[in-house]
């Protein structure tokens, strides 16, 4: 029976307009839990009520003059907001959005160098209140803010969005931050495009809000239809199809504007879908020149703007050999319906995978493997051979063998490593700029060709709250390298006993003891820096080891 047909018996659409927590689990013990998550669906009609009070606050911040928001997030509580800020830009006259996801000295560095204290305002994000890593960067900005203004007019310049009652919500009170906004506690963190941990950062860069919405309303009126009219469940049964003949990676193709969609994706599909050794793989394809170079396991999915010819003429390429969905936006401000698309087909997918899409049972475990190595309990494995300056190190399923020669004869042998059906997933703890980046993402599309599999580059520790699920509860498909830098800035987080760069170091080993427990092949690559010279030199190497 096809996922269309299954998706009509179950009526499973109906069910989770009505919340039935029955679609997802016969578990008692999980039917709370997941009601609990399930608040997302009515986001789109009940987001005009939350405008008022982020359009207010937009107001008054540009009347303070402010010229930046930074952003201090991760994974669910940040990718919405990036996705929009990239797609859509600040309105003239209004604030920059920095989205700053990661644990990089360097990267903080930069934020601190560009922006003046001033004008500079601050969001802490987190629905738990608790993630390490935006509680650390506030420590750090508000440290720095001290510098030049008095406590309370520090205060003024942050702003947190989290749960009701949570940790940070009181952590707001002590540290007299502006104030905070709070987010529905029934909706998890990567179906919260619409709530205010994507609204407020648009809001105060001047997105229009109104009209997006009114997309996404439409939208999610749609996804309440019968199954063969819902743009929701018609995404579902194609993924769902694809995977059930063997097409599990999602590859997804984006004009160069809608590219930071794909990031957004690919959280909620590998969190949503990825455990229970089952899991869709999101693939983000950055090269459109492969005529039809895609193997079997590939199911595509094309997003582009309307006018993208050439992004049209490589779907009809495409779709001769493989499974292809395309959608074409007539309007940038319809990324507001996508992510309403998006959520529920995930869902629904899930439902068809026989999987609870509204736990990550797995993304804690390398939260708590980094306070080990932090605290020095966790032995993480050590490099078998130093090439160059660069250490390598094998773990998990590829424990053992020959010190490699140099770095391309050791990719070689995670390359060589891979089988049918697997993947390769690059994981790349290095500052997330284009201009570094850029050789990686060119070399992930030639070692793809090469091979005739799937790459995936990510950037840590982003991917520990998005696809690093996946990774250690999916299937054991993916062989993973993992990059590091030993560079030398650093920056000290007051309260802690251990500093920024430790705590980005820590991340990756923690990973890396993580993946290695689950069994997973894992090789990693610790460079003696990362100036854009080493990282293309790296680039080099792996389209070496591929040929």
């Amino acid at each position: 029976m096809d996922a269309m047909q299954r998706l009509i018996e179950t009526d499973a659409v109906k069910r989770l307009k009505e919340r039935d927590p029955l679609l997802f689990s016969d578990e008692v013990d999980m039917r709370q839990k997941i009601v609990q998550r399930l608040g997302w669906t009515d986001l789109a009609q009940t987001a005009p009520g939350r405008l008022p009070l982020v359009t207010n606050l937009a107001k008054a911040l540009v009347e303070e003059g402010a010229r930046d928001v930074v952003l201090l997030g991760m994974g669910g509580s940040s990718l919405a907001a990036l996705t929009m800020s990239r797609v859509l830009g600040s309105a003239p006259g209004m604030p920059r959005l920095h989205v700053l996801d990661t644990t990089s000295p360097a990267v903080v560095r930069t934020i601190m160098d560009s922006c003046d204290r001033a004008s500079t305002f601050f969001l802490l994000s987190s629905k738990s209140g608790t993630t390490v890593e935006p509680l650390s960067l506030n420590e750090i900005f508000r440290a720095w803010m001290e510098e030049e203004m008095e406590r309370p007019a520090a205060g003024k310049h942050f702003i947190a969005i989290t749960d009701p009652g949570s940790p940070l919500e009181k952590l707001r009170q002590r540290e007299v931050m502006r104030v905070a906004l709070s987010a529905p506690a029934t909706v998890g963190g990567r179906f919260s495009a619409l709530s205010m941990f994507g609204l407020a950062p648009s809001a105060l860069i001047g997105i229009d809000l109104e009209t997006l919405i009114s997309h996404a309303q439409a939208m999610e009126k749609a996804c309440h239809r019968r199954p063969k009219e819902n743009p929701g469940a018609q995404l579902a049964a194609f993924l769902v199809d694809a995977y059930e003949q063997g097409a599990d990676k999602v590859t997804l193709v984006c004009s160069e504007r809608y590219r930071s969609f794909g990031v957004w994706v690919e959280q909620l599909v590998a969190e949503s879908t990825g455990k229970n050794a089952v899991g869709l793989v999101p693939v983000i394809e950055y090269d459109v020149s492969l005529p039809t170079g895609f193997g079997s396991d590939r199911a595509v999915i094309v997003m582009r703007e309307h006018d993208d010819s050439e992004l049209a003429g490589y779907a009809t390429q495409v779709a001769a050999q493989n499974a292809l969905v395309e959608f074409a936006l007539q309007s940038h401000l319809e990324i507001g319906a996508e992510f309403v698309r998006w959520e529920y087909a995930t869902a629904l997918a899930g439902h068809l995978l026989g999987i609870n899409p509204f736990d990550e049972p797995n993304v804690a475990q390398a939260k708590e493997t980094t306070a080990r190595v932090l605290a020095g309990d966790a032995e993480v494995p050590r490099a078998i051979a130093d090439v160059g300056g660069s250490w390598v190190t094998y773990a998990g399923g590829l424990t053992g063998g020959r010190a490699p020669d140099d770095i391309a004869s050791a990719a070689r042998r995670a390359l060589e490593a891979a089988g049918v059906g697997d993947y390769f997933a690059w994981l790349a703890y290095l500052p997330d700029e284009d201009s570094l980046l850029e050789p990686l993402r060119e070399a992930a599309s030639t070692v793809s060709r090469s091979t005739g599999r799937a790459v995936c580059l990510e950037t840590g520790p982003r991917y520990l709250h998005s696809t690093g699920q996946l990774h250690k509860g999916g299937p054991n498909t993916g062989v993973f390298t993992v990059i590091t830098a030993r560079d030398r800035a650093d920056i000290a987080i007051p309260g802690q006993t251990y500093t920024l760069a430790q705590l980005f170091r820590a991340q990756a080993e923690g990973d890396l003891v993580t993946l290695a427990a689950h069994d997973r092949r894992v090789m990693r690559l610790d460079l003696p820096d990362s100036k854009p010279a080493t990282v293309a030199a790296l680039a080099d190497a792996l389209v070496s080891a591929s040929t």
